[in-house]
């Protein structure tokens, strides 16, 4: 399906964004976020924003199609928040509504579904001083995290909900909410979530919202099934197009430098030697891992951001990228979609990756808002024909050129190195920006908790409970080194209700009467089958078992030199 196909087509391209701005006040947005855009420092609405307000705040279901960075996420959040509050009056002002009662169950009457973390805490800061404006609460639900604050957050009466599939099916499963009361709902980033998978959740999703509310869905492109999904779920769409899936900035400038295989990394570590920011993506984990721990042994600090991190590490990483602590970010594919920083001056892309659309989402890191910035893709030999087919597909031209670290064309492109810093560590660094009294509060604050005493031991530091326990919903991250997820896929995938890990809660394996360690396995198990009549405990945290005269652990046994116990014979 194209947008020619459907009703109420309006395309826009790139030319209107040259006409006279608009301001929100004029487009009909409503006071309180008028303030709030303003204090932020937004007056004037991007095209897709200037096109979709008036429809969006009238009611009617929205199709928005654009490249990466051209404003949709206000696009969607303005008119959420706006008609919300108009239509729960005094609750909405009171923030009242929505939280579960005693018995019930919490029930958002907003929902957004986006395809990764990092998107949906993007669109979550956008749309929470909105929402603030009218005493309306928002919370993020994904995985990769423990769900208990998540529910807490639904049961204090949070209004819209930004969620990623996998979670919120979970949650959904779990009986943790409700979405009957789903007035508006937004699906953005549509074509990554068919990608990655999701659309089967998102339709089972969406199949529980209640009939008849708003739908806005925003996706730069309608194949892999999200043109069912807008037949479906989206009643006579306006659609608003700004812009082509295909169409590079006008202020992105794109550099092909070809390169041998010998002289790529010394190429790769001057590209990122310079002083502004720059993202360098790979295509695998274990390639951006490595990247990023090669530039920092040559004196280049960079922190890395994929799926094998964990939601903590992720969130820290981007923030500090974000702040400017650390100018080179390594990355997969998992970046590419939502991470919105500002000031990103290069784009490389270590490795072409495998299609033409994850080359134009890479790509959209730079260059946003108006900025200018550049791209440089880095080919070998053997990978000279697939780029020539990938760029004409995404309607690029640009010339190759052969370079090397020296060359000129990459000294022209890269300009004044940034200082080298030998033995250089994050952690170092966040401790450093910190001032004495952070840093002493911060310390003081782990020994009252006994963070960092429990969680050497191996302790969830929310949870209260040992990590790997078996215990994590679905979603979680386990430490199970053999489980191998791909890129975006390892928080959020679609529930399938299948075991995540491959080991079993300690107190379940008790009841069951199993027994995985080593040693006189038959008797062990035969003696907590009798512990649970006979009185017989387990020792040293369930590693040992005590009944009568011996313990079994591990094979040995020993003689229980308590007099008053019956010593058996043998």
């Amino acid at each position: 399906m194209t947008a020619s196909s459907m009703p109420d087509s309006n395309p826009s391209d790139s030319g209107q964004s040259a006409v006279e701005s608009m301001t929100f006040d004029r487009l009909g947005v409503p006071e309180p976020l008028v303030r709030v855009l303003r204090k932020d420092g937004k007056t004037s609405a991007f095209p897709i924003q200037r096109d979709t307000l008036p429809d969006a705040l009238a009611g009617r279901d929205i199709l928005g199609r654009g490249r990466t960075g051209s404003g949709k996420t206000l696009a969607f959040s303005i008119p959420l928040v706006a008609r919300l509050a108009s239509g729960e009056g005094g609750r909405a002002a009171h923030g009242r509504g929505g939280a579960a009662g005693s018995g019930g169950l919490p029930r958002p009457r907003g929902l957004v579904l986006a395809p990764t973390r990092e998107l949906a805490n993007q669109i979550d800061e956008v749309l929470n001083p909105l929402a603030q404006a009218y005493g309306m609460r928002t919370c993020t639900v994904y995985g990769g995290v423990g769900q208990g604050r998540q529910v807490d957050a639904l049961r204090r009466g949070a209004r819209i909900v930004v969620a990623c599939p996998g979670r919120l099916e979970d949650l959904l499963r779990q009986h943790k909410l409700s979405l009957e009361d789903v007035e508006i709902a937004v699906l953005d980033e549509a074509d990554e979530m068919a990608d990655m998978g999701f659309l089967p959740a998102v339709e089972r999703i969406l199949a529980q919202v209640r009939p008849g509310g708003q739908r806005m869905l925003f996706s730069a492109t309608l194949d892999h099934g999200v043109d069912a999904v807008v037949k479906r779920f989206l009643k006579d769409p306006k659609i608003h197009e700004v812009d082509s899936a295909t169409q590079h900035v006008d202020l992105m400038t794109h550099h092909i430098f070809e390169t041998t295989q010998a002289a790529k990394h010394d190429l790769v570590r001057t590209l990122a030697a310079g002083q502004g920011k720059r993202i360098l993506f790979t295509r695998t984990k274990f390639q951006a891992k490595k990247l990023a721990k090669n530039l920092i042994d040559n004196g280049i600090p960079a922190v890395q951001l994929h799926g094998n991190l964990s939601q903590g590490q992720r969130d820290r990483n981007l923030k500090a990228f974000s702040e400017g602590l650390v100018r080179v970010m390594v990355a997969t594919d998992v970046a590419a979609r939502g991470m919105d920083v500002s000031g990103v001056d290069l784009v490389v892309q270590v490795d072409p990756p495998a299609d033409y659309k994850s080359f134009l989402h890479r790509s959209g890191r730079t260059a946003r808002a108006g900025h200018s910035g550049d791209v440089v893709t880095v080919v070998l030999p053997n990978q000279r024909r697939d780029t020539r087919r990938m760029l004409r597909m995404a309607h690029i031209d640009a010339k190759p050129v052969g370079v090397t670290a020296n060359s000129q064309e990459v000294g022209d492109l890269v300009g004044p190195h940034a200082p080298l810093v030998e033995g250089w560590s994050l952690e170092a660094a966040i401790a450093e920006s910190r001032g004495p009294q952070d840093r002493k509060q911060a310390g003081s604050r782990g020994r009252r908790s006994g963070g960092p005493a429990r969680r050497r031991r191996g302790y969830d530091r929310f949870d209260r409970r040992p990590r790997g326990s078996g215990r994590q919903s679905d979603g979680e991250e386990g430490r199970n080194p053999r489980r191998k997820w791909a890129d975006g896929l390892d928080e959020d995938r679609p529930f399938d209700g299948r075991r995540r890990h491959g080991h079993a809660d300690s107190n379940h394996a008790v009841q069951a009467g199993g027994h995985r360690g080593r040693g006189n396995r038959g008797r062990a198990g035969e003696a907590r089958a009798r512990g649970r009549h006979d009185g017989g405990r387990f020792d040293d945290g369930g590693r040992t078992y005590r009944n009568g005269d011996h313990r079994h652990g591990g094979g040995r046994r020993r003689r229980d030199n308590n007099p008053f116990r019956k010593v058996k014979s043998h």
